[in-house]
């Protein structure tokens, strides 16, 4: 293989593809059952369940968006409709009014637990029952350098 080649050999390719369907089919795919089951986007749901992880279920708006790779912007939408709905609450941070803390209220909590089933079966079905958990291994371990590269890549790094 002559690795100061500009282009991707055959192998390279067709793993590329692979992940190419996976980035992009994937979120899609995500975002059709939720729509369906529970009336709202993968992205939504994954502010209401990062939000749930943290403690007291509050987060700074700014983090919210950091872990969400969200901007500011978009989260402050999802934000907004949340809150009409009652399922966030938004208060200035006591630690620092600077920033403000966005928290999950019980009904936002039960939103999520409402909706995790059917989300998660998803999840299992498309991402875990194809594989063995020999192959489960083998893709955590080639996945998570590859994320740890493309973090910082994002981050500025």
């Amino acid at each position: 293989m002559d690795t100061h080649s500009p282009w991707l050999d055959d192998d390279q390719q067709d793993l590329w593809q692979a992940l190419l369907t996976i980035v992009i089919a994937l979120p899609a795919a995500l975002d059709r059952q939720l729509q369906r089951d529970a009336g709202i986007s993968n992205f939504e749901y994954g502010v209401l369940a990062q939000l749930s992880m943290a403690d007291e279920a509050t987060m700074r708006l700014s983090e919210l968006a950091r872990v969400c790779d969200s901007t500011q912007p978009r989260l402050s939408k999802v934000t907004d409709r949340f809150e009409a709905r009652d399922w966030v609450v938004r208060r200035p941070d006591p630690s620092d009014g600077r920033y403000t803390l966005a928290a999950l209220t019980d009904t936002g909590r039960q939103k999520l637990v409402e909706s995790a089933p059917e989300h998660v079966a998803q999840v299992k079905r498309l991402v875990f029952d194809p594989l063995s958990a020999a192959q489960r291994r083998h893709l955590a371990a080639a996945l998570t350098p590859i994320a740890a590269t493309v973090r910082r890549a994002v981050e500025g790094g």
